[in-house]
């Protein structure tokens, strides 16, 4: 029996390697046996002193989004995408679509009347409501409204569905951690069966939903940060979405934080106010609704011009369940 190709080089590599005389000749039997030498230097170290992320700032403008967001409402309907979104595709990875490491963020719209069919997913998933008026989400049979300013979540594998009451479209920020469900590879995805899930419960007390005014509440009530990093900040629980940290942080007309960088990706959104961000060495002037990436290990400072609740999105307790986390302030 004739060997097969995969063997005749495996066997061509062996005796290659048992003949090498000079260290030359070691390198090219290793490929033929899937190896390589952990000590050659190489265009992208295996390690390095400190992160060396592929992925940069950057910043998305709601306003803009939003006119896009227009214009697909007119020309797609229900039929060919119920989940009528744009996703925020950081321009580092223009093959991907992910807008750091491990998130990826989106705009979404739905318009009166329409119903997005219930489906569930791996990847864990949450909503800032930026202008809605009686949208709302089904989330494992339980049905909550989404108002302007209201924080939503679907944990990954619950059913999750929505649909709009009112009489003007509505607008939020998706936020999910799919590019680390892909990174990780434990991918699942399901139609529910019934097309629709059935409403069980109808409420507006759920721990699916943080709303605007327990935002604002908590954000007024919170203490100061004594060193100066963030603004008089809470953290929006979200038990069963542990990839995935939720903050919102209160920020005075010209409050301005302490520089910093942390080994964790973040993702703002002023949902109130306006302000100038200082991003691994670039600018950015946001208003309600923007969208800045902060990608592993940039410098962040951020400056209210008006007062401003801010939003973010992190990997940070990943980071730190990993014994990854790193915090380093400006000196």
């Amino acid at each position: 029996m004739m060997d097969s190709p995969v063997n005749a080089t495996i066997k061509a590599s062996l005796t290659n390697l048992q003949n090498a005389t000079q260290l030359d000749a070691l390198y090219a039997p290793l490929d033929g046996l899937d190896l390589t030498p952990g000590w050659i230097n190489r265009d992208t170290p295996i390690l390095t002193h400190e992160p060396r992320g592929a992925f940069r700032p950057n910043q998305w403008r709601y306003s803009d989004c939003r006119i896009a967001l227009d214009a697909a409402g007119r020309l797609i309907g229900t039929e060919l995408a119920e989940r009528r979104n744009l996703v925020m595709r950081n321009p580092s990875n223009p093959e991907g679509i992910a807008t750091t490491r491990t998130q990826v963020n989106a705009y979404q719209m739905i318009l009166p009347g329409e119903k997005a069919r219930s489906h569930r997913h791996s990847p864990h998933a949450l909503r800032v409501i930026l202008d809605s008026r009686k949208a709302y989400s089904v989330v494992d049979g339980e049905k909550t409204l989404m108002e302007t300013g209201d924080v939503v979540l679907t944990p990954g594998w619950s059913w999750h569905g929505h649909g709009h009451d009112g009489d003007e479209p509505a607008y939020w920020l998706d936020g999910l951690d799919v590019p680390l469900t892909q990174l990780l590879e434990p991918m699942f995805f399901e139609e529910h069966p019934g097309g629709f899930e059935n409403v069980d419960v109808l409420t507006e007390d759920s721990p699916m939903r943080f709303t605007w005014s327990s935002i604002q509440k908590r954000t007024e009530i919170a203490a100061a940060d004594p060193e100066g990093y963030f603004g008089k900040r809470v953290r929006l629980e979200a038990p069963t979405m542990p990839t995935i940290g939720i903050f919102v942080e209160r920020l005075q007309a010209g409050q301005k934080t302490r520089r910093y960088r942390a080994a964790a990706n973040h993702v703002f959104v002023p949902m109130l106010g306006t302000g100038t961000s200082h991003i691994g060495g670039e600018i950015y002037d946001w208003a309600r609704g923007d969208t800045i990436a902060a990608p592993m290990w940039s410098w962040i400072e951020h400056e209210a011009h008006t007062d401003t609740i801010l939003f973010t999105m992190t990997d940070e307790f990943l980071m730190r369940y990993s014994n990854y986390y790193r915090f380093e302030g400006a000196k």
